[in-house]
């Protein structure tokens, strides 16, 4: 093994309820523990996450609500767990904005003691992100060969820009090069606007995407808190993201 440790390393994952680390919860965890001779331990757990998964997040991971029944809840589970982990560093992909943070908000919320402090993390995603940029001219390069001259120059960018659309088609046999399969696969769909503020559910039905309604239909919510509408109405949100809600707010009016 060419990584140096000077004590364990927990590599984990977590399956969730959703993406917000104050009120989502955990459905399963794996974790491998490296110790520094290179040896390792598993640990696998599903949880019961004592509030409901939402359909769209259980067809990505593949649990759902009565895969959970009878499993421990992470209050139960916590102690086992916090043994196996012991003083051990952490490693993940997007651990230290995601899974890390909800792991411990989860030993929080169970009471159990669990020192953040004094270890060190290890984030994938990261050393990913920094070792291979993602940016205009790194696209370029990898799928078409060229090195961006002028970049930032809104001719060069656009060209570059185009080119690589191309590219990318043939590069990836699982890519389509027909406009509706492209604005599915890379646009906005699931959002009504730019701002991402209000995402689209089943069967086009609009929710909110942020504050203290999140998660709630908007008709809904303008039916029984007017004032929310004129709210955002006044408030600094984008011209596209008012004129949403305008049209929203008129069938919350007429339904």
């Amino acid at each position: 093994m060419n990584i140096k440790l000077n004590k364990p390393l927990v590599v984990f994952d977590l399956e969730t309820t959703g993406v917000q680390v104050a009120t989502d919860r955990i459905v399963e965890i794996y974790c491998i523990k490296i110790q520094p001779d290179g040896s390792e331990e598993h640990l696998h757990q599903v949880l019961n996450p004592t509030i409901p998964i939402p359909p769209v997040v259980s067809k990505i991971h593949g649990i759902w609500d009565k895969d959970v029944v009878g499993k421990p809840t992470f209050a139960e589970f916590g102690k086992e767990l916090n043994a196996f982990i012991g003083n051990s560093d952490f490693g993940g992909f997007n651990s230290n904005r995601f899974d890390f943070p909800l792991l411990a908000e989860e030993f929080y919320r169970a009471g159990i003691n669990f020192d953040t402090s004094s270890r060190k993390f290890i984030d994938a995603q990261r050393i990913f992100h920094k070792m291979e940029p993602r940016n205009l001219s790194a696209a370029y390069q990898k799928y078409c060969g060229k090195e961006l001259i002028d970049a930032h120059s809104a001719k060069a960018d656009t060209v570059a820009t185009w080119e690589i659309i191309k590219a990318q088609v043939e590069h990836y046999d699982e890519i389509e090069g027909d406009i509706d399969f492209l604005h599915s696969f890379s646009g906005e769909s699931e959002f009504y606007d730019f701002a991402r503020r209000i995402k689209r559910g089943e069967n086009g039905a609009a929710f909110f995407n942020f504050g203290k309604y999140k998660g709630q239909k908007v008709v809904d919510v303008f039916k029984e808190n007017r004032g929310y509408y004129e709210w955002m109405m006044k408030g600094d949100f984008p011209e596209n993201t008012k004129s949403v809600i305008s049209k929203l707010a008129l069938e919350s009016r007429n339904s």
